[in-house]
């Protein structure tokens, strides 16, 4: 007995052969690799990865980073997923987090006091109820949300503060990017006071959206501008927040920087002509016509073609907004549709000179002619721009008046003003929604951090700078809508307009 105890009974083999563990572990890192690429094949983010151009406007499609497969991969995962899980990728930072513990048992904007402060929003803000009177019978359904997705760059639904962002197409350079910063600056401002809201957003410059075409199904899409003939939804443009890739600062502090440049020389001293420095390469007829008018004598008009090629390679040291306000008036002509350019033409104090504009952002409706600008008509556009600076030089005390009601309209266009533009335009789109929006499952949480981490250093920096905090009070105070006069408004507007002389 005690020689069987000593037997070792038969067992199966204790160990797996070396070849097996390493087939293993090949066949896991190969299905690892594949799920990951697969994922980030299919992953869009606020930078353009794996997006089409839009087809209503094509350009250059966005290439990778000059990274390794990893590094993408890595990248893509640490932004889009993980970042704003964190709790420091969170957009929202509470009112608490910034004025202390006082205001945790009571919200700030229930206080009597608080609300005899908020200053009545501008005029040109009614212009939300004139945007928005196109659903104000029908209201806006999920069906109008999801047809508006065909004119759209990306989806933005906004639920009990977080955002999500659903992308469709590429935007040009930053502006999917910039926009979408602003956003959540917007959320951060006013913490808990953005309601619930699902829209279509697209970054192009023209308006598609044809009241004509639509009408008996308008579709609500947010841009950057409008005409009277579209139902597109004007919003401020991403430059506001800043415009990395030609150095263009933040709103407010390119404003200032503006302001400033435009003391160099007094009214008296400044040239006595019309400037405009631009690139008529972009199918605008009217920059090509503007060309022609490029004679101080005969025209007083001095015309500078921009090559941004050459600019970029100085670093647009030869494009300053600040430098560029040296003379009593400049002109504002319209490029392949709306332009930026507008806000920085007023900002300079000079006399603007407004080619009669096609289209509309959302600030330019306030605009009143002979009060904050002298219109030029699309004809005739060389004659009108002469008679339009001698008129000028031989009333110096009302030119200047002019040029200084457009810049003191830009200068009451801050930050603060802005957002609130943001928050009623929302606010009141938000009370139209008849449906619960709901984020789609292809949407992604976007975050402050998840924009930041995809961000290069200098689009970084730029948004950095326009970091907004918890408002103390609330915005501004929307009056209640009035349409008959609001197109009372718009009609004086253009009696004004065609009872100037505006050729000789």
């Amino acid at each position: 007995m005690a020689i069987l105890s000593r037997q070792n009974p038969t067992r199966s083999p204790s160990f797996i052969p070396r070849y097996v563990i390493i087939l293993a572990f090949v066949s896991l890192a190969l299905l690892l690799l594949f799920e990951v690429d697969n994922l980030i094949s299919r992953t869009k983010t606020i930078v353009g990865h794996n997006l089409e151009p839009t087809p209503w406007h094509v350009f250059p499609a966005k290439e990778f980073e000059d990274e390794s497969t990893y590094s993408r991969a890595s990248k893509i995962l640490q932004c889009s997923y993980l970042t704003c899980s964190s709790r420091a990728g969170n957009s929202t930072t509470t009112t608490t987090d910034i004025l202390g513990e006082s205001t945790r048992s009571s919200n700030i904007y229930d206080d009597p006091k608080i609300i005899r402060e908020s200053p009545e929003c501008p005029d040109f803000y009614k212009y939300i109820y004139y945007d928005l009177k196109p659903w104000a019978k029908s209201r806006i359904s999920r069906a109008h949300v999801t047809e508006a997705q065909k004119f759209a760059a990306f989806r933005v639904v906004i639920v009990q503060g977080k955002l999500y962002v659903d992308f469709y197409f590429a935007c040009v350079q930053s502006r999917a990017m910039f926009t979408i910063w602003g956003l959540l600056q917007l959320i951060r401002k006013y913490p808990g006071k953005i309601p619930d809201v699902d829209l279509m957003f697209d970054c192009m410059d023209k308006p598609t959206i044809n009241r004509t075409e639509n009408a008996e199904m308008p579709l609500p899409l947010f841009r950057y501008c409008t005409t009277p003939q579209h139902f597109d939804i004007p919003f401020p443009d991403w430059s506001f927040w800043g415009w990395s890739e030609i150095n263009i600062g933040p709103w407010d502090e390119e404003f200032n920087n503006i302001k400033q440049g435009s003391k160099l020389r007094s009214w008296a001293r400044k040239w006595p002509v019309a400037y405009w420095k631009g690139n008529p390469d972009v199918s605008s007829p009217i920059r090509t016509e503007l060309l022609q008018c490029n004679d101080t004598r005969m025209w007083r008009a001095q015309i500078f073609r921009q090559d941004w090629l050459e600019e970029a390679k100085s670093g647009f040291e030869q494009s300053k907004l600040s430098n560029q306000c040296q003379h009593r008036y400049k002109i504002y002509a319209e490029g392949y549709a709306w332009s930026v350019s507008l806000k920085y033409i007023l900002a300079c104090g000079c006399v603007p000179l407004i080619i009669t504009p096609e289209y509309e952002d959302f600030f330019s409706r306030g605009l009143i002619p002979k009060q904050h600008y002298w219109p030029i008509p699309p004809f005739d556009m060389c004659r009108s721009i002469k008679v339009a600076v001698e008129w000028g030089n031989d009333h110096l005390y009302e030119a200047a008046g002019i040029g200084n009601a457009a810049q003191e309209f830009m200068e009451n266009l801050s930050m603060d003003r802005i957002y609130d533009y943001m928050y009623h335009l929302i606010r009141e789109y938000a009370k139209l929604q008849d449906f619960v929006p709901v984020p789609p499952s292809s949407a992604q949480e976007v975050c402050l951090d998840s924009v930041l981490c995809f961000a290069d250093e200098k689009q970084r920096e730029f948004l950095e700078r326009t970091t907004a905090f918890p408002s103390p009070t609330p915005p501004c105070t929307l009056p209640p809508p009035d349409m008959k006069l609001l197109k009372k408004a718009m009609k004086m507007k253009r009696k004004i307009i065609d009872n100037l002389p505006l050729s000789g």
